[in-house]
């Protein structure tokens, strides 16, 4: 019997659109359970050259410049967002009025007040929603929230995180759009300070106070030379000059209503980490440790265990019966950065299909961009602050 088709636009075709574009390809062939299947229709640029060869290269059926006219078409089903931020809340925004399920990168807005009207707008439509925090979906992450929701830890006292980048080390890298606080909305901290951010809420539930501080230790840049979209996290520098508007790096502190304690740090001045997403968990029972570079492995100390047998073990997380990881390959036989948006976008699809919950949807994502502008204040006011409720 013929699977139900689902159709799909994609907004933005650079490095997210080509992860994005990846996972709607492959998710049928490693989740034959969904009851639907997605339909590449068409990805969706403001550069008519650069998308439809995009189009051409990621496997849609179509490209287009003209984003109202994607939507009012009856043949899309979902619109996934993954342009800069300043784009999100305004299409966010169409795509619910129009009735679409709505699927959007991180953050979910440049501001909070952005994300709660894009909220708003969804629960207003009453439509599927989810923001693409994708580490949620890493295998070994989702284990260890099956740990702690098991008990095996105990209480918990510490969540400790580090993500750490280099790419824009060099002072002379390019002024690209993520440095633009008017089109990013912030640097580092909502790049990948939200997602550790993210991750830290995923598995211990959320915060109620937060102290920190951001830095900008480049303050001018190069301006980008004329960019193609098929650059990724490189880019070919002008010869003018231009200021930098965000955080090149952050370290906060938080305090988890659940009692225990956060401390994190994120940065893309930390030359020799490519992507160093690591955290590790103290709880009165055991501990857990993660880093992203062995992204198929989760590290487990067991309190339990005898004294001379006591130790931080490896768990390879690739076995049947381990979240999302017996979708893939044969027991021991890894998966990668891509994977982690298969699993997203089959949740997607399921949540689609059934129209049920799913996470993390946008209340998950306004609440994110919560959580980082108190960070901010905290940073400016150099003092605690409580995170409002809303």
């Amino acid at each position: 019997m013929a699977k139900k088709k689902v159709g799909i636009a994609l907004i933005g075709y650079a490095f997210m659109g080509k992860t994005h574009s990846n996972a709607y390809r492959n998710v049928s062939a490693f989740f034959p359970e969904l009851e639907v299947e997605p339909e590449m229709k068409v990805l969706v640029g403001r550069n008519a050259d650069n998308v439809a060869r995009a189009a051409s290269e990621f496997g849609w059926q179509e490209s287009s410049t003209n984003f109202e006219e994607v939507l009012a078409r009856p043949d899309i089903d979902i619109i996934d967002i993954s342009t800069p931020g300043n784009q999100h809340a305004p299409m966010a925004i169409a795509a619910a009025k129009a009735g679409k399920t709505v699927f959007c990168e991180k953050p979910l807005g440049n501001t909070f007040a952005e994300a709660k009207s894009m909220l708003d707008a969804v629960e207003s439509a009453k439509v599927v929603n989810m923001v693409c925090f994708n580490y949620r979906r890493v295998p070994a992450i989702a284990l260890a929230k099956r740990m702690i929701e098991n008990g095996d830890l105990g209480r918990i006292y510490h969540f400790r995180a580090r993500y750490l980048q280099d790419w824009i080390a060099d002072p002379n890298f390019p002024l690209v759009w993520r440095l633009q606080k008017e089109i990013a909305g912030s640097g580092t901290l909502g790049d990948i300070g939200a997602h550790i951010l993210d991750i830290s809420t995923f598995l211990l539930g959320p915060l109620t106070d937060v102290c920190g501080t951001t830095e900008t230790f480049v303050k001018q840049r190069p301006l980008q030379a004329a960019a193609t979209g098929s650059e990724g996290l490189s880019a070919k520098a002008s010869t003018e000059m231009g200021e930098v508007t965000v955080d090149d790096a952050t370290a906060f502190i938080g305090k988890f209503q659940n009692g225990a304690m956060g401390v994190y740090e994120a940065t893309r001045f930390a030359p020799g980490r490519r992507n160093f997403n690591t955290f590790e968990i103290n709880g009165e029972k055991g501990s857990i440790a993660f880093n992203f570079e062995r992204m198929n492995e989760l590290e487990y100390f067991d309190a339990s265990d005898k004294a001379d047998r006591q130790g931080f073990r490896t768990i390879n997380v690739n076995e049947n019966g381990q979240p999302y990881a017996g979708n893939y390959w044969p027991a021991g036989h890894g998966i990668g950065y891509g994977e982690t948006f298969v699993n997203t976008v089959a949740d997607l699809l399921q949540a689609h299909h059934t129209g049920g919950e799913t996470q993390p949807n946008f209340r998950d994502g306004a609440y994110n961009n919560l959580v980082l502008e108190t960070i901010v204040n905290a940073s400016e006011s150099r003092k605690w602050e409580e995170i409002p409720s809303f």
